[in-house]
């Protein structure tokens, strides 16, 4: 009996082999055929990539996702050549999709953040930006997170999806930035003069944007003094240097022709009860 079951699971075997033999050698030429096509594809893609000098996060996320596509189909193809149903294919994929869908909800909506970010480029590696009270420097943006340096040597890594969400404040997008500076002066101060000591002043500094203008306006008159605004134009890059810088240099230009920023005075009055001495 028990030789009589092995010949006939042996002859099932053979029989088995005989029939799917042929689809089994073409899946294995499919498999390997398609591995080197799809090497062939990642190199052209890869010197297309280099060739466009398309950033670095965004160059590693189209190779990796057109990996897992490739392969997708070559999977779906090898599965069609050995009889395997497309719409069995669908329903896994499409089982699988739903379960990871619910499993990883945070992370989708970061990497949907990430692919925007990617492509619409709001801001790029090295760009100072200002989100979600956040200030400082780009240092990487991953599919997932981006990281910034703060001035304060901090390093803040952001989910893709809340930065994606939010207001970004590229504040060296453009090549130029205007500094603000505001000064206040009594009523007494020449104002034309005072123009002009301070444009003198700025005027020094030799990371002045030349073909923008240098300019100061009275911008408030106060109760007791007037607010005059003093602006110019510097590389976005140099913005918080060249900002303290040209405080000083007007300062010490306003002391230099003896001119002086008031200061608040107060005057207190008393009353004596009648009757004490004073």
């Amino acid at each position: 009996m028990n030789k009589d079951f092995w010949t006939q699971l042996k002859s099932q075997l053979l029989e088995f082999l005989f029939e799917i033999g042929p689809e089994l050698v073409y899946a294995l030429v499919a498999l390997i055929a398609g591995i080197f096509v799809i090497k062939f594809v990642m190199r052209l893609l890869k010197g297309a990539l280099k060739r466009s000098r398309t950033e670095l996060s965004l160059k590693t996320f189209v190779e990796s996702l057109s990996v897992f596509l490739l392969y997708g189909f070559l999977f779906f193809v090898i599965g069609s050549i050995l009889g395997i149903k497309t719409t069995s294919f669908l329903a896994v994929f499409g089982a699988a999709g739903i379960a990871i869908g619910l499993a990883l909800q945070g992370s989708l909506s970061n990497f949907a953040g990430g692919v925007l970010i990617l492509v619409f480029k709001p801001f790029k590696a090295g760009d100072l930006i200002y989100v979600n009270d956040n200030l400082g420097f780009v240092e990487k943006i991953d599919i997932l997170y981006t990281r910034i340096k703060t001035f304060d040597g901090r390093i803040i890594t952001m989910p893709n999806g809340n930065v994606s969400n939010s207001d970004v404040d590229n504040r060296t997008m453009e090549k130029y930035r205007r500094i603000d500076l505001d000064l206040k002066f009594s009523f007494e101060t020449d104002l034309d003069e005072v123009r002009a000591i301070i444009i003198r002043g700025m005027n020094r500094h030799p990371k002045l944007a030349l073909h923008l203008p240098v300019d100061v306006w009275l911008d408030e008159i106060g109760e007791y003094q007037m607010k005059i605004k003093a602006r110019c134009w510097i590389e976005s890059v140099e913005y918080w240097p060249a900002y303290w810088e040209q405080l000083e240099a007007v300062k010490k230009e306003l002391d230099a022709e003896g001119v002086t920023i008031p200061i608040p005075k107060y005057s207190i009055n008393r009353e004596v009860p009648v009757g004490e001495n004073v």
